[in-house]
């Protein structure tokens, strides 16, 4: 007789067919049952006599038990664990009461794991466990089944029991319908109980207690109980189904009827949602657009017109729509050509800058005589705090144009750019056009702010989205994934800020007009802070309508002695902590006086942060004075060496890159090769090792622009010449001796202005570098210029 009910693994007890040969195994031989009994742990069910069940055995213990017990008399007890969880059942995790079964058959996976079938005979109980290695083996008592002949009241049960099961059945759609079918054929009263509880949904210590029961008729009661708690179960999961079915249908149903009241509403007149669908129209009438977007938006409004308001799909297409009515299509600010007007505002909001000034002019220039042209891509390279994208804002003023920011650093998603397609949740349409949607204009003047900071990941590469975007013969035409249309961005005037040009990609790089901005001289920052800094901040500080000035030497201590940058927002910084101080002393009723002094100053600020002391002191043989540049600014290095005992080795330490290392092997060959003429001993490169350390060792350092200075630091370490005092140097170096010239060089500059240097070593080539700097901010400083490295080291080394 076979079923299609639940069967179990050892280890996690899982639904699978029970088989039940016949009932109660009428017509089989007599079992032999052995003195001593193999124990098989199960978890998560009982096995009851009669019963047939597949069981995949997993555990060590179990697997040689079974395999013991099929080689000999094919009987084994089976019990319960009471805790299913525990991994490796002791003794006291077992349950004492189990069934004696047969192993019918067993079988070996092609995973290596064994699977049997076995079938449940009789109930016994374990007397004592014999053994606990290597599986459990136990002496047992047979269990006898109490049950009163012609037992009126049990044959009531096992009626009901049908009943109740056939009941659960049907409303089970989990449980085959054969089922039924099954239960009515089974007429042996004790095997009619062993398989339902087999097949019970309850739990194991329930099942247990059925197990354990020895007389028909109790345990009968007891199952009635069980199929009663099952069947409430079933039918409150039914109810459910049911009403979850109702409220879909009922929802469907509103459908419908909405369908139909909207065409009711047409009839007399439309509804709400109309009333918008014609108000876009209205304005759609009023845009001056192209007609591929006039086309594109006819065919939303005939999808809106077809849509009911509650689908999904009506929210898409109207707020696509929207953004179309939205976008100023063809709507341009009238250009200010004022070239007097525009430079005078240029110079009020920037000291400085003249060349970027300078390059606007020229624009507006040509935009006067000819009326019309592509915008350039305009891109801002320089240190932070100098003013590149505040100079954006002076440039939309100075040409009477919108001005639209759009912040680009840490970027990573592609769609940022181009905008999502519609068909994702939440799509929306790029920052570019979100932004000329924000402005209202197609022209106006945006930056693109940090345009070296992009970044990159599996969404996409912005920094490649951005490539259409800022080519002028392009842009006229750039395709947006959301609007579905081409947008003509060439009119809009871009302006890219960046810190470092190495981090723009070359292609991006080819397709913009780069403009260096260099970091402020002293004088400059003077003149920024007198200007735009002190006033701002009074005024920030509450202190405006108070008079009170600060001199141009106050000012130089501050920028001397707190800053240490090209541009000029620490300087910011530190005048806005005086003026915090200041307004503490008008709060408590002191009296400002009209002049505010440098022990004021120091008050506020304490003692200096920066000092020159260092560069202004003697340094021993080996030590030579560098320039470097970095992204945020010129800055100065020491470059020491020393020699000791050893065979000629060469060791560089201070986190060099590849480029500085070969700039110190490149110097040491140079030297060796040119000893003689160099009164250097030979012998020396033998018999010495040097060490070359660049200070700082935490900041990562490369380039070519030390070599010099490396070849003046080794030259002064192996003649014992001490290096000229005040004299700072920068250039690249061949071994053919020749200097070659580098960048960077007015914040190189800068910096060993501001540093106290007094005499400044390149290459010849760069003097047309410092031809383009103001003679006023390098006044004071000697400049140096050499072809060859012998001219770097007879000016740059001391007589002996």
């Amino acid at each position: 007789m076979n079923t299609f009910f639940l069967g179990n693994s050892e280890d996690e007890m899982e639904f699978m067919p029970i088989i039940p040969l016949n009932e109660d195994g009428e017509g089989q031989e007599e079992d032999k049952l052995p003195e001593e009994l193999a124990l098989l742990p199960l978890r998560n069910t009982v096995l009851f006599p009669g019963v047939v069940l597949p069981i995949t055995v997993g555990r060590d213990k179990s697997i040689k038990a079974v395999n013991d017990a099929y080689r000999t008399d094919k009987m084994i007890g089976v019990v319960a664990q009471k805790d299913s969880n525990v991994e490796e059942p002791a003794v006291a995790d077992l349950t004492n009461v189990g069934t004696i079964a047969r192993i019918v058959k067993l079988i070996k996976m092609p995973d290596g794991g064994t699977t049997i079938i076995i079938q449940g005979r009789k109930r016994f109980r374990i007397a004592s466990i014999l053994t606990e290695d290597p599986y459990f083996k136990a002496s047992y008592e047979l269990l006898e089944e109490e049950m009163e002949e012609n037992d009126s009241e049990l044959d009531a049960y096992v009626s009901s029991i049908k009943d109740l099961a056939s009941q659960i059945i049907q409303l089970s759609p989990n449980i085959p319908s054969e089922a039924n079918i099954i239960l009515k054929n089974i007429e042996n009263a004790t095997f009619l109980i062993h398989f339902v509880s087999s097949n019970l949904n309850s739990e194991l210590k329930d099942k247990q207690l059925l197990l354990e029961t020895n007389n028909i008729r109790i345990r009968a009661e007891l199952l009635m109980k069980l199929l009663q708690m099952e069947l409430q179960l079933a039918e409150l999961k039914n109810k459910i189904t049911n009403k979850t079915k109702q409220d879909l249908d009922k929802q469907q149903r509103e459908y419908f009827l909405q369908q139909q009241m909207k065409s009711i509403k047409e009839e007399l007149g439309g509804d709400a949602n109309d009333r918008e669908i014609r108000e876009m129209i209205r304005k759609s009438e009023l845009k001056k657009w192209p007609d591929a977007a006039k086309e594109l938006f006819t065919k939303g409004v005939e999808k809106l017109e077809r849509m009911h308001p509650s689908t999904p799909d009506y929210s898409v297409v109207y707020n696509h729509m929207d953004l179309m009515l939205d976008l100023p299509w063809e709507e341009y600010t009238k250009d200010s050509y004022d070239l007097k007007k525009a430079k005078k505002v240029l110079d009020n909001d920037h000291y400085g800058m003249d060349r970027i000034k300078e390059r606007i002019l020229e624009y507006l220039a040509v935009l006067k005589l000819k009326g019309d042209m592509k915008s350039p891509i305009l891109c801002f390279v320089g240190p932070p705090g100098i003013g590149k994208t505040s100079l954006g804002r002076s440039i939309a003023n100075a040409i009477g144009r919108k001005y639209a920011r759009l912040s680009l650093g840490g970027l990573h998603d592609e769609s940022e750019i181009r905008g999502h397609r519609k068909t994702y949740i939440g799509a929306m349409a790029g920052r570019i056009l979100q932004t000329i949607r924000k402005v209202k204009s197609s022209n106006p003047v945006m930056i693109l702010d940090e345009i070296d900071k992009v970044g990159n990941d599996f969404r996409g590469d912005p920094a490649s989205a951005l490539l259409e975007v800022l080519d002028p013969e392009q842009n006229s035409t750039f395709y947006d994934n959301y609007l579905e249309l081409e947008y003509d961005l060439s009119k809009v005037l871009f302006i890219a800020t960046a810190n470092n040009i190495n981090a723009i990609p070359i292609a991006l790089r080819d397709r913009l007009e780069i403009i260096d901005l260099s970091g402020y001289s002293i004088e400059e920052k003077t003149e920024i802070a007198k200007r735009h800094l002190i006033p701002k901040q009074k005024e920030a500080h509450g202190l405006k309508d108070y008079k009170f000035t600060f001199s141009n030497k106050v000012i130089e201590k501050v920028i001397a002695d707190y800053t240490r940058e090209s541009g000029v927002r620490e300087l910011d910084r530190q005048f806005a902590g005086v003026m915090r101080s200041l307004a503490k002393d008008v709060a408590t009723g002191i009296k400002l006086k009209d002049t505010i002094s440098e022990e004021r100053v120091m008050k506020a600020l304490g003692k200096s942060k920066y000092s020159n002391e260092i560069y202004k002191t003697g340094n021993p043989p080996g030590v030579a004075v560098g320039l470097a540049w970095t992204y945020v600014g010129g800055d100065i290095l020491f470059i020491e060496s020393s020699l000791s005992e050893g065979k000629g080795d060469l060791k560089l330490t201070g986190n060099l890159g590849n480029v500085m290392k070969e700039s110190a092997v490149t110097a040491l060959s140079y030297l060796q090769s040119n000893a003689s003429s160099l009164r250097i001993d030979p012998k020396i490169f033998r018999e010495k090792n040097v060490h070359v350390h660049v200070p700082e060792g935490a900041v990562p350092k490369d380039g070519p622009s030390a070599g010099i200075t490396m070849l003046t630091a080794l030259s002064s370490a192996y003649t014992g010449r001490r290096v000229k005092p005040y004299l700072a140097m920068t250039g690249e170096i061949t071994l053919r001796g020749q200097v070659l010239p580098v960048g960077g060089i007015k914040e190189k500059i800068l910096a060993a202005k501001r540093a106290g240097i007094k005499e400044v070593m390149l290459c010849w080539q760069n003097e047309k570098d410092i031809n383009d700097i103001n003679p006023d901010y390098i006044k004071g400083l000697k400049f140096h210029y050499v072809k060859e490295m012998n001219q770097v080291l007879e000016t740059a080394l001391l007589k002996r």
